[in-house]
């Protein structure tokens, strides 16, 4: 999956190859006084490695298609912002199912428990909305 969008941005021949190896039957163990088993890394990008945020951010630079709110991207941190004045605005919401569509789509899950919420409110007076209205296509996001 991350092949494949390396290669949509430009990056082929031996180079796209080279990554390809690099990327692919890595092994790993932990050690901590006595190691580990070695065990196969199911995610592609090597943790700590100079590569590893470039690759992350080709991997979900494709985040913000088809979303109507600005999207804003730092790492592994990601945050939408809309203004919503209408009712029309408050129907845009429902785009948020596209953003839990490409979590599904690409195997990459957003940690609710690390942070999520839904604000609406003129800032700085903001009022949090219930959990149950995060609740986008079947699955909370």
């Amino acid at each position: 999956m991350l092949l494949s969008k390396i290669k949509a941005h430009g990056v082929i021949g031996e180079i796209w190859s080279w990554i390809k190896d690099w990327l692919s039957n890595r092994l790993q163990r932990v050690i901590n006084g006595k190691s580990s088993r070695w065990i196969t890394v199911e995610s592609c990008v090597p943790q700590g490695s100079v590569l590893g945020p470039i690759l992350f951010l080709i991997y979900i630079n494709d985040i913000d298609d088809n979303m109507i709110s600005k999207v804003l991207k730092f790492a592994d941190y990601t945050k939408l912002i809309s203004a919503v004045a209408t009712d029309q605005d408050i129907d845009n919401v429902r785009h948020l199912c596209n953003l839990a569509s490409w979590s599904r789509e690409w195997m990459m899950l957003f940690n609710v428990e690390q942070e999520a919420q839904l604000f609406a409110g003129i800032w700085p007076t903001v009022l949090p909305i219930a959990d149950d209205l995060c609740k986008c296509c079947g699955a909370f996001i």
